[in-house]
């Protein structure tokens, strides 16, 4: 035995030990588990203020602790309790109320409750409207759980599509848009929903909205029915189709200010300015330089309009840093801008509604409503981006004179307080010639403001409420002009009805009436008119006049059509004549007619048409082009053979008694569609049930094998190297070191040949009969036999 080691029989006996430890934690977890589950179900959340009350684990409990979470919310009272039941939710609560953690919660415990692994797929999913809102729910939920041992992952727009699908079949939770993951669902095979356990869609009004159907239907058809949903939203929707898409069991509608005397926060103080709409610039102009020192966020219709007031201010250095944030950017500047606004203490941001709904940004003074929004949920979610969390907040909404009273009473009936103020004049400060004068230096500029412009009359012409948007009462030529621009740009959908009737009215109609007495509405006009056209007529129009009014300014010169003229040439053109002439048609000034006798036209023959007449530079010019041609020609018709040689069109059409027979045209069109639909769909179908049990086979496999290591681990250390008895090998006992499955002899090379492994073994030969071996009977001890080895070596 070697000098230092321990008998076995006196190493530790770890391995019955540690087998029942890990069944003793085995035990207690499943037993944590169950009385988690007991407990939640029998919980009463009528007296509770705090998380640390609630049945939950203690990995949340750990990770609320660290992330500052320790009292509940009114929706969070309300709603956890009953999401820990695995009860259906319709949750409505006013914005900056802590909806987020509402449904976070509920996620992480259902999913530590059934011991949910990586093995086990996609587990829970969250859909938000916008991109910066499924960055804001991911944040809080890597803070939220961190002490758990979940995979969750964050699928929006802008990122690597190939990066996301590598990592979606890992992931436990999932946190997306709505078009990018039903972009998944469709492309991504690694990713297998059949298991899911929850979804969530937060702003969920926003979400079953007509802009996000076709995306929802889609990720709602390819998940598990027997699964709970979770929706929230400051502005809940209780639209039975709605929520039949969705397949909710009995849902439980917990709502926070149904009975409250506001639909907004009560520290929130709401105004209204009734602000002309080419005084709106220089009233944001003159509110942004009176309030420097303050965090403004300004909320504009388009995205046209955000840049156009964004590089205008920033030219004019209002003394405040200026960012800008809309849908049409980068993902990278998104994230940036968001940050850095967050970061900031005093910042102006101008945004559109991308921004509306969700976001926390933390102590916002002001919100500024330059345009009216679409209706009074909007209106909701704008002004929630400030008085969070039980904070103070102001908002001011611009209302144009025209848009004052029927907004007014819808924000009346959804119980929204706002009260009217005045601008002090004195304070107000004009910048329409600064304006110009930077669209004059800067066509960027100026073609940036008249897209505001025409951007801003469109976002008013679509809105469905008339009573709060009518295009035609608004001056719009002042908005122009306020806007720096030298004229209003033409607008397409701003022709009128009047347009519309005479578009579609006969022509003889229309000459009638520009020939009556009655058709202008002053005979004065109707005369300088006519006084006009004819002094148009008398002008003299020269040769440059009619050059540079001409529309076609790419046709050939004179110049260039000389060189091209195939006519009778006589001279030194004899010499060029058949330069670029028309070769192969058979046609000259001797070609046959028709009726088969010589005549000086030239026609070409082209097979299964009427011979060509060139009598024209024009016809000339056709018959030089391949392509022009080909379409005189016209097109082929393309044969299928079948198996007995004979040739058939693609398509050949039935007879037509037996057409008639078979009933009405577009009866027997449905039903071929209907039947090529079907059988495609279940094609489909059979292809995606054989693909998922593959899936679903190979995780259970691995899930098994995984379980198989970790109860049949019967090593006998614990992470270090395992010890070994020593034992002396002679020369002729030693192992053989050589590889199961490896050949002993080396693989001779593609290059060498039977000469070079001969030099390879006399060379081989020859190291050994210089290596001297020097045998002895016993392994020396003393100093003397020492000396006597090295002697022997040496000779």
């Amino acid at each position: 035995m070697a000098k230092g080691t321990r008998p076995a029989s006196s190493l530790p006996q770890l391995k019955p030990r540690r087998k029942e430890s890990r069944s003793l934690k085995r035990k207690r977890e499943e037993e944590e588990l169950q009385t988690l589950e007991k407990t939640a179900q029998e919980f009463d959340a009528s007296n509770i203020s705090q998380f640390s009350e609630l049945p939950i684990s203690r990995a949340t409990t750990t990770g609320l602790d660290k992330s500052h979470f320790k009292i509940l919310t009114d929706i969070q009272r309300k709603a956890i309790p009953l999401a820990l039941k695995g009860r259906d939710i319709l949750g409505a609560a006013k914005t900056g109320s802590g909806k987020t953690l509402a449904f976070l919660v509920p996620v992480l415990e259902i999913l530590y409750r059934r011991k949910w692994t990586q093995e086990d797929g996609l587990g829970a999913l969250i859909i938000s409207p916008t991109r910066e809102l499924a960055i804001q729910i991911f944040e809080v939920l890597r803070k939220v759980g961190q002490r758990h041992s979940f995979s969750a992952g964050l699928v929006i727009g802008g990122k690597n599509l190939q990066d996301e699908r590598e990592r979606l079949g890992r992931m436990n939770i999932l946190v997306c848009t709505p078009g990018r993951m039903k972009q998944h669902l469709e492309q991504n095979p690694d990713l297998d929903t059949y298991s899911l356990q929850v979804l969530v869609l937060d702003e969920a009004d926003r979400i079953l909205d007509m802009g996000f159907k076709d995306a929802i239907d889609a990720i709602v058809q390819g998940i598990p029915k027997n699964r709970q949903t979770l929706l929230f939203s400051a502005t809940q929707t209780k639209n039975v189709n709605d929520l039949a898409r969705l397949s909710l069991k009995d849902p439980e509608y917990v709502s926070v200010h149904e009975s409250a005397s506001s639909a907004t926060p009560g520290k929130l103080q709401q105004h209204y300015i009734i602000t002309p709409l080419p005084e709106k610039l220089d009233i944001l102009w003159s509110f942004i330089r009176a309030n420097v020192k303050s965090k403004i966020l300004v909320f504009l219709s388009s995205t046209k309009q955000v840049r156009f007031v964004y590089e205008t201010f920033r030219q004019m250095q209002p003394g405040i840093p200026l960012l800008h944030l809309h849908g049409k950017q980068k993902q990278t500047a998104r994230l940036d801008i968001t940050a850095n606004f967050s970061g900031s203490k005093n910042s102006c941001l101008f945004a559109t509604d991308v921004v509306a709904r969700g976001l926390d940004f933390p102590a916002v003074d002001w919100v500024i409503q330059v345009d009216c929004p679409e209706d009074v949920d909007t209106y909701i979610h704008r002004v929630g981006r400030t008085a969070r969390y039980e904070r103070d907040g102001r908002a001011v909404l611009f209302l144009c004179p025209t848009e004052e009273k029927g907004m007014l009473e819808k924000l009346k009936v959804k119980k929204v307080p706002i009260e009217k103020i005045n601008v002090r004049q004195n304070k107000k400060q004009s910048i329409q010639k600064q304006l110009q004068g930077i669209c004059f230096k800067e066509p960027e500029i100026k073609y940036l403001g008249q897209k505001a412009f025409t951007s801003y009359a469109r976002s008013v012409y679509i809105q469905k409420d008339k009573d709060i948007f009518d295009l035609e009462k608004l001056p719009l030529q002042d908005f122009a002009t306020s806007l720096g621009l030298p004229g209003a740009p033409r607008v397409k959908f701003m022709k009128g009805e009047d347009a519309k009737q005479r578009k579609n009215a006969p022509r003889a109609l229309l000459k009638d009436d520009d020939s009556s007495d009655g058709r202008g509405s002053d005979g004065e006009e109707e005369d300088q008119a006519t006084k006009k056209e004819e002094k148009k007529k008398k002008e003299v129009r020269t040769k440059y006049d009619r050059m540079f009014e001409r529309q076609n300014q790419n046709i050939f010169t004179p110049h260039f059509t000389e060189m091209v003229r195939h006519g009778d040439g006589s001279g030194d053109e004899g010499k060029d004549e058949d330069f670029l002439a028309v070769k192969g048609h058979g046609y000259g000034s001797d070609a046959e007619d028709v009726d088969g006798e010589k005549t000086s036209a030239r026609y070409i023959q082209v097979h299964g048409k009427e011979p060509l007449l060139v009598d024209s530079k024009r016809r000339e010019k056709l018959a030089t082009t391949k392509k022009a041609m080909l379409k005189y020609k016209g097109k082929g018709t393309k044969l299928i053979f079948d198996d007995e040689g004979e040739a058939h069109a693609i398509y050949e059409l039935e007879d037509e008694e037996a057409f008639v027979k078979a009933g009405d045209a577009e009866a027997q069109r449905g039903k071929f569609l209907a039947e090529e639909t079907k059988r495609v769909s279940a094609a489909d179908e059979e292809d995606k049930t054989v693909a998922k049990e593959k899936r679903r086979a190979k995780k259970e496999r691995q899930k098994a094998r995984a379980l198989e290591d970790i109860e049949d681990d019967g090593s006998d250390f614990d992470g270090g190297v395992p010890l070994v008895p020593y034992q002396d090998y002679g020369e002729d006992s030693a192992p053989e070191l050589v590889e199961e499955g490896r050949p002993a002899k080396k693989q001779k090379k593609w290059f060498e040949d039977d000469s070079e492994e001969e030099r390879k073994k006399e060379k081989e030969s020859k190291r050994k009969r210089k290596t001297k071996v020097v045998q002895m009977d016993e392994a020396p001890e003393t100093l003397e036999d020492l000396e006597a080895l090295a002697a022997g070596l040496l000779a």
